[in-house]
């Protein structure tokens, strides 16, 4: 059996694991520097969604083929328990995980397995490293593993999306959807708790996903009465921002320009083109009464005529968004 010796090559090598994920390398940037101080012939990444409560493979080399069901196999075991609850590596194949070593490792002339749980240095686990080689893992291997797991573990964190927000202000919370309706956290951004809970708020951001559009701004009434300003733009979220999604952000704010809440309706129509007559139809109103409204909204944005009045209020974001 091999023995673990860190000299000072070994152990810059060892440092460099932490400088690969931070530097964007990714898995196997971080698998080519551990593989200067540990012997792995193949390496599997398996990343936990808290979204949907599932585990799937995300990355791995060495491997003829990745076994979309093995991921969540490995869960069920007693082996993952005693992982998740020790948070150290399990050696394979041991008492409860050989049929599992049978299936998955031997067909490929693996003799060795070991799994370690990665979770991140603020306790969160974000998945499983799977790996195999032909011969046995020396002594350390596991001991190794371990400290460098917290490291390990960003590789397979699926709640942040791979999206640099652009055009967000500060002050503003945020989430991320996919088309499934999934919500994921922002990353550098607090978790706006409204939106995430807003049953409409999914739905809401399929439809700008499956829309043309680039970005969305305007006003959103929440069910308790409260406006926000709101922003969505397009993001990739999940594993490499491989799903197509939308980071919704807002911050609470007061009506701009002293507009009420049903000039603030008013003006949104006449933005979307409408007329007078269609105006009054669409929010049960008397032509006479919509007209007033519009008097004051010309007074408070200081406009002279509806093109002024559109491109302000689209400008602005002065719409109302309907969720």
């Amino acid at each position: 059996m091999a023995e673990i010796t860190l000299n000072v090559r070994q152990l810059q090598a060892f440092a460099e694991v932490g400088y690969q994920v931070a530097a964007g390398a990714g898995a196997h940037g971080a698998m080519t520097a551990l593989r200067e101080v540990v012997p792995v012939d193949a390496y599997e990444f398996v990343a936990f969604d808290p979204a949907t409560g599932r585990h799937e493979s995300v990355v791995s080399d060495g491997h003829r083929r990745v076994d979309g069901d093995a991921a969540e196999e490995y869960t069920g075991l007693e082996a993952y328990r005693t992982a998740m609850a020790t948070r150290r590596p399990v050696v394979m194949p041991e008492p409860g995980t050989e049929l599992y070593f049978r299936r998955h490792l031997a067909p490929y002339g693996w003799r060795a397995g070991l799994t370690a749980p990665l979770f991140l240095a603020e306790g969160r686990y974000t998945g499983l490293l799977h790996l195999a080689a032909r011969d046995a893992f020396p002594a350390l291997t596991g001991r190794l593993v371990t400290a460098v797991s917290p490291m390990l573990a960003h590789v397979t964190d699926l709640t942040r999306c791979v999206i640099d927000p652009v055009g967000l202000p500060p002050g503003f919370r945020a989430v991320a959807f996919d088309r499934a309706g999934i919500s994921r956290e922002v990353p550098g951004r607090p978790v706006s708790e409204v939106l995430r809970d807003d049953p409409a708020m999914p739905a809401y951001a399929r439809a700008f996903i499956d829309s043309r559009e680039l970005g969305r701004h305007g006003l959103w009434l929440d069910r308790s009465g409260q406006w926000h300003e709101t922003r969505l733009l397009r993001a990739g979220v999940g594993y490499q921002g491989s799903l197509q999604g939308a980071v919704v952000a807002e911050r609470p704010c007061s009506l701009p320009y002293d507009l009420t809440g049903r000039e603030v309706d008013v003006l949104t129509r006449v933005a979307a083109g409408d007329s007078n007559p269609q105006i009054a139809a669409a929010l049960v109103l008397s032509v006479r009464t919509v007209t007033t409204h519009l008097e004051h909204i010309f007074a408070k944005l200081a406009c002279d005529s509806r093109t002024r009045l559109t491109t302000k209020a689209l400008a602005e974001g002065l719409c109302r968004l309907d969720v």
